[in-house]
């Protein structure tokens, strides 16, 4: 897949284009349970998307749910009980796949859903490439990168690859690292010397599999395993750890709005999507609901007014233009997005395909490898 450089009509333009949905679809349900991720990201939805939609629908209420890591699972979960409690929920690419794949969630015609660009682009021609999945709706280009202390003690330079990770030598201390295997294992093939183009190839091999573990294993004593967004922006905030990995847009929530001594290694992050799918299963009220909102949530405007909250990249072509300052603090925040040049000299392109086939298998090793 391509990443373009990514980065307003105006509110009464959205009001307006959701009022005209809603006038379609019939009743519509007044309670919307909406599944995401917590922390600064699902501010920076609440901010963006819900907060006005719930001004311009007062009758609504949303209710948010912090289980977006675990979505793939509790969908099931659901499915298999017959008794779907969420109504829209935001996921990761990968994810989204295995979810169509598996037919929890609903495939639809973003034409019809989605709202056009205000020149009159079709909505599919706008997300373009980015629409990896019939299910997927696009909002964001995120990455996952490091982060590190710039007042560690006993250090040899600035970290300036992603390798440090492993170089306990000049850069000593505890580490935090997502405690899953998708970016983990890239990494650890990329430091033990695989060729970036080579890595999903040694990765679909048991050899492969088994050196990024054995990379993995020589740092395993000093990392902190993370399983949210917050963890590692805290664990750093605390002197806890001394690097780690998540999210950019966490990275510059607390490097930039909470003003801790933290830098940025944008060197080898690992670019990827994220979005919303609407389980299937929903009932005709809460179906026409979660459309209504979508069709308000994703519009150029929308999801270029999230990028005034936190640096991800908005998903539409149209939005790229009318990315401009945070909201509060009044930077710009182009140079703080993943795609800015600036800090994409060296990227890595996340094969959200290839992990929607591997991912069980790969989860289940990465649980017993953590376990001995």
């Amino acid at each position: 897949m391509k990443i373009q450089t990514l980065m307003m009509s105006s509110a009464a333009f959205a009001v307006a284009a959701t009022g005209a949905f809603a006038d379609g679809h019939g009743n519509m349900s007044n309670e919307m349970t909406v599944v995401s991720w917590g922390g600064a990201y699902q501010s920076s939805q609440d901010n963006a998307y819900v907060k006005p939609y719930v001004e311009a629908n007062p009758d609504v209420s949303v209710t948010w749910d912090e289980s977006s890591a675990e979505a793939v699972a509790k969908l099931r979960a659901m499915n298999e009980a017959g008794n779907i409690t969420w109504d829209l929920v935001d996921v990761v690419a990968s994810d989204a796949i295995r979810l169509c794949d598996e037919g929890l969630a609903m495939e639809i015609d973003h034409d019809e859903v989605l709202a056009a660009a205000p020149d009159g682009t079709s909505a599919s021609d706008d997300f373009g490439d980015l629409i990896v999945s019939d299910c997927f709706i696009p909002q964001i280009v995120y990455s996952t990168t490091v982060g590190y202390r710039t007042d560690a003690e006993g250090w040899n330079g600035t970290p300036e690859s992603i390798c440090a990770i492993w170089d306990m030598e000049n850069f000593p201390g505890q580490r935090s690292l997502e405690k899953r295997p998708i970016g983990n294992l890239e990494w650890a093939l990329l430091c033990d010397g695989v060729a970036k183009e080579d890595i999903y190839d040694v990765l679909e091999t048991d050899e492969g599999q088994d050196q990024a573990f054995a990379k993995l294993s020589e740092i395993k004593d000093q990392v902190v395993w993370w399983t949210a967004g917050a963890d590692t922006p805290q664990l750093l905030a605390d002197g806890e750890v001394v690097m780690g990995s998540t999210y950019n847009g966490r990275l510059f929530s607390l490097i930039a709005e909470q003003n801790q001594p933290v830098a940025m290694l944008w060197d080898a992050q690992v670019f990827d999507l994220d979005g919303w799918i609407i389980p299937a299963g929903l009932s005709d009220e809460k179906l026409a609901r979660v459309k209504d909102f979508l069709n308000f949530a994703t519009d150029t405007q929308r999801l270029a007014d999230q990028s005034k909250y936190i640096s991800y990249g908005p998903a539409r072509m149209s939005s790229a233009p009318l990315v401009s300052t945070h909201a509060d603090l009044g930077i710009e925040m182009a140079p703080h997005m993943p795609t800015d040049p600036a800090n994409a000299t060296n990227t890595f392109l996340y094969n959200y395909e290839w992990w929607a086939d591997y991912r069980d298998d790969l989860d289940a090793k990465f649980q017993a490898w953590l376990t001995q």
